[in-house]
């Protein structure tokens, strides 16, 4: 149960340099030191793990991504089979299981464990997360939208399948996801399979991933203020990722103000997915991304950098890791490692 409260927006740390390592010390004894860094200029080109020592325990951050994404990998193989008819199916899992950090799906795996669930009880809502945000992935990609060619490394799915297999494609994982949400999440009160089926819904639709998209598409070629451009990204990107957070903590158990917590933390998380995003799409190849570098500018489209400059998108970045683990610290210290390191693991990505 959260019980304490916040009153900064960031939780203070020191840093120290011991032998090269960055060590970072926050309170009530958490410790993240980063034990292997490639040497950047800036925190968001460090490749960093983490690894959390309080009162005698380890937390690995490597070993963790690689077990969730094993995890979430094998559900969504068995939840999408290759069966008749084999054409969409081929197409739902060419997209599906085309790789990817998988972050939502393991965002909404730790949310419910920092409440007390077991992972099993968030599985179905993360595999149906993942399912939205590929179908958001495969429609952006057509050519009605942003018309690009290459994701995560290789040819979009309109180019594999065509058009018309592609938007049909997306249509059908949307549609599983809120059904595999309604039959396949077990030993969870039905108030509370309701309420995540709900917030899913809240977060793709017209007043969620959609709204964003819309406002997205106005804008291209138009100057546009802060206000916009964070409506467009707090909707396109964070809505879903707020509901993955959000889901996991509701099927887990969680209470109102531990699910308001995380929802906060899920806010300023969501928005800083997107604000990297941005300053990747100019700082980053095409061979590095997996997906076409540039996009954005050659669109003429509404980001961060654009807006603001580099340096402040990346000061903005900072300070949304700072807000976002600052709703995490009356939790558990324990449980709660997996966010403070996934807020910091989004803010290093380079792809």
């Amino acid at each position: 149960m959260c019980t304490s409260s916040v009153s900064n927006l960031s939780i203070p740390f020191s840093a120290a340099t011991h032998h090269g390592i960055r060590v970072l010390k926050t309170p009530r004894a958490l410790r993240f030191r980063v034990i292997r860094c490639i040497a950047a200029p800036d925190l968001l080109q460090e490749a960093a793990v983490l690894q959390l020592a309080d009162a005698g325990g380890e937390f690995r951050f490597e070993e963790y991504m690689a077990s969730k994404v094993k995890l979430v990998n094998a559900a969504l193989d068995s939840a999408v089979p290759l069966r008749h008819p084999v054409k969409i199916h081929e197409a739902m899992r060419y997209s599906l299981m085309a790789g990817g950090k998988r972050v939502r799906p393991i965002l909404c795996l730790a949310s419910c464990e920092l409440v007390g669930g077991e992972e099993a009880l968030a599985l179905p809502a993360a595999c149906a997360v993942e399912m939205i945000h590929t179908m958001s992935l495969i429609h952006d990609d057509l050519p009605c939208m942003d018309d690009d060619d290459l994701r995560r490394g290789r040819p979009t799915n309109h180019k594999v399948y065509g058009e018309d297999t592609a938007v049909l494609a997306g249509d059908a994982l949307l549609s599983l996801a809120f059904q595999h949400v309604a039959t396949r999440t077990g030993d969870v009160a039905p108030d509370r399979v309701l309420r995540a089926v709900a917030e899913l819904g809240a977060s793709v639709g017209s007043e969620g991933l959609v709204a964003g998209q819309i406002v997205d598409i106005a804008s291209e070629g138009v100057d546009v203020d802060a206000a916009v451009l964070e409506y467009i990204h707090v909707h396109k990107t964070s809505k879903l990722l707020e509901a993955a957070v959000v889901c996991g903590a509701i099927v887990g158990g969680g209470g109102t103000e531990e699910v308001e917590r995380v929802r906060k933390y899920a806010r300023c998380v969501g928005l800083l997915f997107q604000v990297v995003d941005d300053i990747l799409d100019v700082t980053r190849s095409t061979e590095e991304l997996g997906k076409t570098a540039g996009k954005d500018l050659v669109s003429d489209k509404a980001t961060y950098p654009k807006l603001m400059g580099l340096e402040k998108a990346r000061d903005f970045a900072a300070e949304l890791v700072g807000r976002a683990k600052a709703e995490l610290a009356c939790f558990d210290a324990e449980r709660a490692a997996p966010l403070y390191a996934l807020a910091r693991y989004i803010a290093l990505r380079h792809n």
